[in-house]
């Protein structure tokens, strides 16, 4: 059985909002079992969401997420045993990446925006500023 892959403040419990900008809400109560347990079959995941589902939801659910590659599966006489790809926090990470890489390339506006959302939540964070300042500098040199 795969470890499991959370750290104890990255537990999925506080991701669901934030996990269903980028999943649709079942995939992302998905991922979170899969965080938590670390592996499962379809009807193991059933068993642990809060929500009366059809087998083949599920299973449609787990396949689009190993389409996706967040999944690995393996066989297990009939049936599949899907564990996650990536660890919650290397997922948070691509996501941020990729959706700051898209206000980036966009245009002039959504530049300044991404800026100036920077710039404020570093401002409220202290010694935050500092940090950013030194790592800007660094980065010039």
């Amino acid at each position: 059985m795969r470890p499991n892959v959370l750290a104890t403040s990255d537990h999925p419990s506080r991701l669901p909002s934030v996990l269903s900008v980028f999943l649709g809400s079942l995939e992302a109560q998905v991922m979170e079992v899969l965080w938590t347990r670390g592996e499962c079959k379809v009807r193991e995941v059933m068993r642990t969401i809060d929500r009366d589902l059809a087998y083949t939801t599920v299973m449609t659910t787990l396949d689009r997420l190993f389409r996706k590659e967040l999944l690995d599966r393996r066989k297990s006489s009939r049936a599949y045993i899907y564990s996650p790809r990536v660890t919650c926090q290397e997922w948070k990470d691509k996501e941020a990446r990729d959706v700051v890489a898209r206000l980036l390339a966009g245009p002039q506006s959504s530049r300044e925006a991404l800026i100036a959302c920077l710039l404020e939540a570093v401002g409220t964070q202290d010694g935050l500023l500092l940090e950013f300042q030194k790592a800007i500098r660094k980065r010039r040199s």
